[in-house]
């Protein structure tokens, strides 16, 4: 009889013990207000735009010299003959091509502004997961969540937030 008692009491202590083992430590970042938190980003921040801005007014310079070809175009039309015509009209269809291609050259996926991205801030990114390793590795955290990025996280409790930590740390 007292076996039947003490028996689920053991099992239930046994059970206790092994959730409490296995628990976890969770912790989350701003991984987006580390990075504006470090000069070196800021800095690099501050080259791409002035880098893409100046890329954006040459490309409006071209567009408005192939506006300029246009309009030209336009006034003379009736005047030139029909092989002037199409070699204009060649003319005007080819620089379009050219600035479309270097504005893809410049601004595309792989572009030349993607790279000096990647040159410019992938070393401070990686600088910063350094660190955040490190100090989940210290401390003993299971997983570190950047709260920064759309990670699903609806709700953070603030105890765990380790940003300024992350902060010190750089």
């Amino acid at each position: 009889m007292m076996y039947r008692k003490i028996l689920p009491l053991l099992f239930g202590a046994l059970f206790f013990f092994s959730l409490s083992a296995n628990a976890q430590k969770i912790a989350f970042v701003d991984v987006q207000e580390i990075l504006e938190n470090i000069v070196e980003y800021q800095e690099a921040q501050t080259e791409l735009d002035r880098l893409a801005n100046q890329w954006r007014q040459d490309i409006a310079k071209e567009y408005d010299q192939i506006k300029g070809m246009y309009n030209r175009y336009q006034a003379e039309q009736v005047l030139l003959s029909e092989d002037a015509r199409k070699q204009r009209e060649e003319e005007i269809m080819n620089k379009e091509k050219e600035v479309r291609d270097m504005q893809r050259e410049r601004f595309g996926p792989e572009g030349q502004l993607f790279e000096r991205r990647q040159q410019l801030v992938q070393p401070i990114q990686e600088k910063v997961y350094a660190a955040i390793e490190s100090y989940a590795n210290e401390r003993g955290y299971d997983f570190i969540f950047d709260r920064s990025s759309d990670s699903g996280m609806i709700f953070s409790n603030p105890q765990y937030n380790k940003t300024e930590d992350i902060l010190r740390r750089l």
